[in-house]
């Protein structure tokens, strides 16, 4: 691939550096945080009105008609301001697969995502099951439809958005269901991130769902459900890029200007070198998810390059992160001080990614499975 950006992609990504900008500086970022509110309704509608919640969305409804690269930037781009706006959740975990497997009725809620009217999401998390492919929630065929039963949690901005897609475990197989969580038999309780962001747990009693709900064809839920999968955790990664380069931008500075026995703390050749370990991680997460992105935009099916970015984004993320934190001092531990909201954000990544160890296992797997088309990053 070549990691070198089109003209379009770089407008995109300073259009969306400048709305941020704008929009999340330190003093804002901490109002926010103290009226306890966890997101930017202002922001929504800023990146609404430049057209940028409408990158992935075809143009057929209203949309850019660009792919999971330019979602990346657009990600990386918010991690860089912790912009409290449910992006990955509506427009890479809810619109894509509406737009790829939604029927005509589905995806007429496209244009109104692209507007900023609507928000959707995915829920995929379930307490104790480390393989969102394979839910454990159950789709019981009943009459023409199936009815729901089980449990999500941690499901982004549920509270907010107006449909949610459900992967679920039939009898045949793995369905997708596009859900409206204020339907018969759905319960929705507030939950929040470590960082504060909104979450959700959606419990489903015997909540009906019928043919019209459900995403795609029912022998296709397997296929689909890693399809979704895989495009969140590779929009999770670039969100990590972002956070992590921040965090390490702030960092540097930081220590330039901190004098510590009469002489910069920079200067000492122990934080020199904690500083350049950080930046070949930032490095290597850019790399693995810029890869990754481009992998799914291109068709090209390779577990084991999404699990690489996976593992970059939680291990490369945990490190540069402490680090941060460790050499701003007992001020990085300061909640009126800023780099402690990008620890945190980071830790949420990396835990909703699994943590790195889990994914070592995972692309060795892949690897003995001969799942490694163009691998990068680890060696077979």
């Amino acid at each position: 691939m070549d990691f070198a950006l089109s003209d379009d992609q770089k407008s995109l990504r300073d259009l969306a550096a400048r709305i941020f900008a704008d929009h999340c500086t330190d003093e804002s970022l901490r109002a926010l945080a103290k009226s306890g509110t966890g997101d930017d309704p202002a922001l929504w509608r800023a990146l609404a009105e430049a057209g940028l919640l409408g990158i992935g969305i075809p143009e057929a409804h209203g949309g850019l008609g660009f792919g999971m690269a330019e979602l990346g930037l657009l990600l990386e781009a918010q991690g860089r301001r912790l912009a409290p706006v449910p992006i990955l959740a509506s427009l890479v975990m809810g619109a894509l697969p509406v737009a790829a497997f939604g029927s005509a009725a589905q995806q007429a809620i496209l244009p109104r995502v692209a507007a900023g009217e609507a928000i959707l999401t995915a829920a995929l998390e379930e307490a104790g099951n480390p393989d969102p492919i394979r839910p454990m929630l159950r789709a019981r065929q009943s009459g023409d439809g199936w009815v729901l039963d089980g449990v999500k949690t941690a499901v982004p901005y549920g509270a907010q958005a107006e449909r949610i897609v459900v992967p679920a475990m039939g009898e045949a197989g793995v369905l997708v269901f596009l859900v409206d969580p204020r339907g018969a038999g759905v319960a929705v309780a507030d939950q929040q991130g470590t960082d504060g962001a909104p979450q959700a747990e959606i419990r489903f009693d015997a909540a009906p769902v019928g043919p019209a709900d459900m995403l795609g064809k029912a022998g296709d839920g397997d296929a689909i459900a890693r399809w979704i999968v895989d495009r969140a955790r590779a929009g999770l990664a670039h969100l990590q890029v972002g956070i992590c380069a921040e965090a390490l931008r702030r960092t540097a500075a930081y220590s330039s200007e901190r004098i510590q026995f009469d002489r910069p703390l920079g200067s000492m050749q122990a934080v020199q070198h904690r500083v350049a370990d950080g930046f070949i991680d930032v490095e290597a997460m850019r790399s693995t998810a810029m890869r990754a992105a481009w992998l799914l935009d291109e068709g090209i099916t390779s577990p084991a390059e999404i699990e690489t970015a996976k593992y970059w984004a939680a291990i490369g993320g945990h490190r540069v992160a402490h680090s941060a934190q460790h050499l701003h001092g007992g001020i990085g531990a300061d909640t009126d001080y800023p780099i402690h909201r990008y620890f945190l954000a980071a830790k949420r990544v990396e835990v909703a990614l699994g943590g790195a160890q889990p994914m070592l296992a995972a692309i060795g797997r892949a690897i003995a499975a001969g799942e490694t088309q163009l691998l990068s990053g680890v060696e077979a």
